[in-house]
């Protein structure tokens, strides 16, 4: 395992519960760990004309150890599989906007940044 392995789950914000603590929640109901989960690594506007805008937050899940892997657990009702690629591997597993988000973050965490998108992508200065 390297420190560009990446771990990447989608949620839902709870009411009353911040996006890390859902992210947190998350990793523990599906994949049965329980992490201490790190800094913001990205927030990406994700516009969806069918499902309606999100905003999506990305943290850092650390370096895992070996026996915390053999610990993952998936729920059967939401993961079909758990798998770690190297980061050259994300545009080929992956669609392309949750590519340049994955992407996105691992460049963050190794610039100690955290990074907006829109889309997946650096939207630039479009401010009004």
């Amino acid at each position: 395992m390297t420190s560009t392995d990446v771990v990447l789950g989608t949620y839902n914000v709870e009411t009353g519960e911040s996006p890390l603590q859902a992210a947190s929640r998350e990793v523990q109901e599906e994949l049965g760990l329980t992490l201490t989960l790190g800094r913001l690594l990205a927030v990406d506007w994700a516009p969806n004309a069918t499902e309606g805008d999100k905003v999506l937050y990305l943290f850092d899940g650390g370096e895992l150890a070996p026996e915390t892997v053999d610990g993952i657990r998936p729920q059967a009702e939401e993961l079909k599989a758990v798998r770690f690629v190297a980061p050259h591997e994300i545009t080929d597993r992956t669609i392309p906007r949750l590519a340049r988000r994955i992407l996105a973050a691992i460049e963050a965490r190794a610039e100690s940044a955290p990074v907006y998108l829109e889309h997946g992508q650096t939207p630039g200065n479009l401010a009004a």
